[in-house]
């Protein structure tokens, strides 16, 4: 028996992708026009190419246009560089995501940084980083967004909460962190070198797992009641069969934890749900329109 509530991660994303289509139908409607999201995907990962293909069907479904560019996994750095430039160009594109991660030849932040920061739907390019943490508009990376909305779906407003974020990433630790202070959240970075990690989680209200280690986070790391978001998606071997689990110890949190987000089913249905969200953001923001409540 637990005593965690379950945080719906699929039913909250459902109902985000229900706003976004509508306001696609507004945008077509009022405006004339779709927005549309390009994909680069470079190589064969099996997980990536998993995800990619679902983020076409997602992208599709809300009634948005959907570009793909399939890479064979030795393409060079500037032919790759030339592609971004393409559809930085490219009036049908309003969102540009490169699937990481990219191959050893090619140095991940030229690229980030070669796409324009106004089609920057992952929210990664250095412009969009400076501008979240300085507290203005930006775009902002698609997981952290997500995770802040699962939060609030459960705790409300998040002002005074002391909040923990366990992994320092510049994919999900760091920005969660600045729309965490954005919420007038109390906020604690902790990381590898953290010295008693335990301890520090035990403050928390609201903990966010975002380190890459399987069942890191123990139940008595928790402060009873707390709200826990795990980012983490770890493969594993166990009883001979592979499966996914994430940051966390989910059946023993949940023993101690208020609610806490299941792996899979919480924070990734919404990483894509967020990414149709920014996408109609931007597409709003190059025209100088207002941007739709998604």
């Amino acid at each position: 028996m637990t005593g965690a509530r379950m945080i719906d991660g699929k039913a909250i994303a459902e109902d985000l992708r229900r706003q976004v289509k509508g306001a696609v139908e507004r945008l077509a409607a009022e405006h004339g026009f779709t927005p549309g999201l390009a994909v680069v995907l470079v190589g064969d990962n099996p997980a990536s190419r998993v995800y990619v293909a679902n983020k076409a069907r997602q992208t599709v479904e809300v009634g948005m246009r959907s570009f793909e560019h399939r890479l064979p996994d030795d393409i060079g750095e500037a032919e790759l560089l030339d592609l971004v430039e393409r559809l930085n160009n490219d009036p049908t594109v309003d969102g540009i995501l490169i699937q990481l991660p990219l191959p050893k030849q090619i140095a991940s932040e030229n690229v980030i940084n070669a796409v324009n920061p106004d089609k920057d739907v992952d929210g990664f390019h250095v412009i969009n980083a400076g501008r979240l943490a300085t507290g203005q508009d930006a775009l902002v990376p698609c997981t952290p967004v997500g995770c802040v909305m699962l939060a609030k779906t459960v705790l409300g407003k998040l002002d005074g909460l002391e909040a923990v974020v366990v992994g320092r990433s510049n994919i999900v630790g760091k920005p969660v962190a600045q729309l965490l202070l954005q919420e007038n959240a109390t906020v604690t970075i902790a990381h590898s070198r953290t010295r008693d990690l335990g301890a520090v989680c035990r403050r928390a209200d609201l903990l966010i797992a975002a380190v890459g280690k399987p069942r890191l986070v123990k139940g008595d790391w928790l402060k009873p009641g707390a709200t826990v978001i795990d980012v983490g998606i770890n493969r594993i071997e166990e009883n001979g069969k592979g499966r996914i689990v994430g940051d966390c110890d989910y059946e023993d949190c949940a023993r101690v934890a208020g609610h806490i987000t299941p792996v899979p089913g919480g924070v990734g249905p919404m990483t894509i749900a967020c990414l149709l969200a920014n996408t109609v953001k931007a597409a709003c923001l190059r025209r100088g329109l207002a941007p739709l409540a998604a």
